[in-house]
């Protein structure tokens, strides 16, 4: 037997341990954090961890059940896109998304029990039944990914390293990634294992293997690895039910994030008395959650036989752990911090004015559609969004603007909406559209390490007059519209009425004074964001597959929000290099540059629809081999 004392957890581990020898030779044998154990044993655990800290029993349990992946489950991985800034977008930035020319693509992610939201989707070229212009890498040369034959059926993902080891409902239709990987089995097993795997013991079984307990990295070796019970039909359908309410209740917590697909109302408006659309109250969800969850680990620590013992080890090797972290390497933006809910309220009233949300949801002339099931694939459109074919609050062209007392006003038509719904007007709403709105709402529409804002300020120099684009409504017209139908008739307005007091001659007062240099600067500018509109329309013709960045890229010089306006210059410029010639936008602009290269790059001929031009380069000749060589040179 050999002797071990635990004292990871310690800050002052040098005298923990002295203080534990102490009480080891004073008889203190039965002191938690001292264990003896025969190092024998670590073989009977994958991996032969230094885990003297699993019981007897646990290690049993290693030795006698049947193993996750050898038990009905297939634990499927792809390999990579190569480039996912070409080939994922979040799921609002193509306007034709239905699953069908995009679909969700699971990137995986940290702590998320039972359910997560899935934001990207990847371009998917329904002939080849790969992504679009994808062949393969230089290491594995070929036109569709790995364990394609699982792609789109609903299964089971994980986080591939987070504080504990959880699973969510995969919706059919979802595209896998190397982060975010599949469980496929029938659909009673995965009801069944969506409860299960979400209970502590799996967490504590596969820390156990890897022997370590902080934000492991969890492969799919060891979720294949996981030894498994016996579950009888009565406690499966009661795993199954209990998760299937989970996932019910963590969607709707979703409800009330703008960019989920399960969005509803803000906060703001769930929280006050609209009754048709059920009681919100997160704290009231987030106890039923904990109940349903120990519920969950009770029945998993019957099945896998744990002793009181255990279950306190296994419960507090999770105790203060699980959380909404992010992926410790990078793959998911760090976790966002919690939205003010006037704010969240505002940006809600901003997309009713711009036709993107319902109002209606709020007052109660539309229902809300039903609640779909965990693996139901994701819709085009989160149930608050306005749905197709129905009538805006606001009618328009794609365009809105900050300028008091035109038909178009943004903060007068978000305004009205706020006096709709019977919620307070903020007295600084223009100040705030003009300072705080763009940086929370880049900050909220960025995810996956990427930035996709839909509400686009383009302004004046001094910011005193800004036209808001809407970049779903953004077509090859937008930017002429905006010259004939704002930016000319405000400069012929102004025209007027500085004439007017430039008449007035020396009879001018101080106050006309000022007047007369504010509208001149404000002409000035004017003209400069007319004529830098003009010298971009000829040539800008947006695609939405495109992307955000890419789309914005060619405005970049009248976006006013620096770190935005960087961004997008950093991308303009690797546009003009070609490092985008993907890009649609990219054969707008330099056509016979793009054209060129179709001839020697298959990927850009295919994504361009010009794969007649791509030429196949001749083989090269085979080596001779080396016993050959020998045997010539004899």
């Amino acid at each position: 037997m050999t002797l071990f004392f635990r004292v990871a957890s310690d800050e002052d581990k040098q005298s923990t341990l002295a203080e534990k020898c102490g009480l080891y030779r004073d008889g203190e044998v039965g002191i938690r954090e001292i264990f003896e154990v025969s190092s024998s044993t670590f073989a009977d655990i994958p991996g032969s961890p230094f885990a003297y800290w699993a019981s007897p029993k646990v290690v049993e349990i290693f030795r006698s059940l049947p193993t996750y992946g050898r038990s009905g489950r297939v634990v499927r991985t792809t390999n990579p896109t190569t480039d996912d800034f070409r080939f994922a977008r979040l799921w609002w930035e193509p306007n034709n998304f239905k699953g069908i020319r995009w679909r969700s693509w699971n990137k995986g992610g940290g702590f998320s029990p039972y359910y997560r939201d899935i934001e990207t989707v990847v371009r998917w070229d329904e002939q080849r039944d790969t992504y679009l212009g994808y062949v393969g890498t230089i290491y594995r040369p070929d036109i569709r990914p790995a364990n394609l034959e699982y792609f789109s059926r609903p299964g089971l993902s994980w986080g591939y390293r987070g504080s504990r080891f959880c699973i969510q409902a995969m919706p059919s239709g979802t595209v896998i990634s190397t982060r975010g990987n599949g469980i496929y089995a029938d659909s009673r097993l995965l009801c069944v294992d969506l409860g299960l795997m979400n209970s502590c013991v799996p967490d504590f079984l596969i820390k156990l293997t890897l022997g370590r307990n902080d934000h492991p990295q969890f492969d799919i070796g060891d979720v294949n690895g996981i030894p498994l019970p016996l579950v009888s039909d009565q406690a499966g359908d009661r795993l199954a039910s209990l998760a299937r309410h989970a996932w019910q209740i963590r969607r709707k917590l979703d409800t009330v994030t703008e960019i989920s697909h399960a969005f509803l109302l803000p906060l703001a408006l769930r929280q006050a008395k609209f009754e048709h659309l059920g009681l919100f109250d997160p704290s009231a969800i987030d106890d039923e959650i904990t109940r349903i969850q120990a519920e969950i680990d009770n029945i998993a620590f019957a099945l896998y036989g744990f002793s009181n013992a255990d279950r306190a080890a296994a419960l507090g090797a999770v105790s203060g752990e699980a959380r909404d972290d992010a992926d410790v390497d990078g793959d998911e933006d760090e976790a966002a911090p919690d939205i003010p809910s006037a704010d969240a309220l505002l940006s809600w009233a901003i997309g009713v004015a711009f036709g993107r949300f319902d109002i209606r949801l709020a007052t109660g002339e539309r229902v809300a559609p039903p609640e779909p099931e965990p693996f139901d694939p994701l819709p085009a459109k989160s149930p608050g969004m306005l749905p197709d074919g129905d009538a805006p609050f606001h009618a328009h062209a794609g365009i809105l603007v900050d300028d008091p007392g035109h038909a178009h006003d943004l903060v007068r038509i978000t305004e009205r909406v706020l006096e709709r719904v019977d919620m307070p007007v903020p007295a600084d709403m223009q100040r705030w559209l003009q300072k705080d709105f763009f940086p929370f709402h880049l900050q909220r529409y960025s995810k996956s390490r990427r930035k996709a804002p839909i509400y686009w300020p383009l302004a004046t120099a001094s910011g005193s007059y800004t036209l808001w684009l809407y970049y779903p409504s953004l077509t090859s017209q937008t930017l002429y519209t905006a010259i004939n139908d704002f930016v000319e008739p405000k400069l012929a307005d102004l025209e007027k009425e500085v004439a007017a007091l430039r008449s007035k001659g020396n009879a001018r007062s101080r106050d006309d004074e000022k007047r007369l240099e504010v509208l001149t600067t404000l002409e000035d500018e004017l003209i400069d964001l007319r004529d830098q509109l003009q010298a971009i329309a000829p040539k800008y013709k947006p695609n939405h597959d495109d992307g955000v960045q890419i789309t914005a890229a060619p405005l970049w010089p009248l976006f006013r929000h620096k770190p935005w306006q960087k961004l997008l210059k950093e991308t303009w410029t690797k546009l003009q290099k070609g490092d985008y010639d993907w890009a649609h936008l990219a054969m707008n602009y330099w056509p016979e540059r793009v054209r060129e290269k179709c001839k020697t790059d298959k990927s850009l001929a295919i994504a361009h629809g010009l794969e007649d031009l791509y030429v196949e380069p001749e083989a090269a000749p085979k080596k001779a081999r080396g016993r050959k060589k020998k045997e010539d040179a004899e």
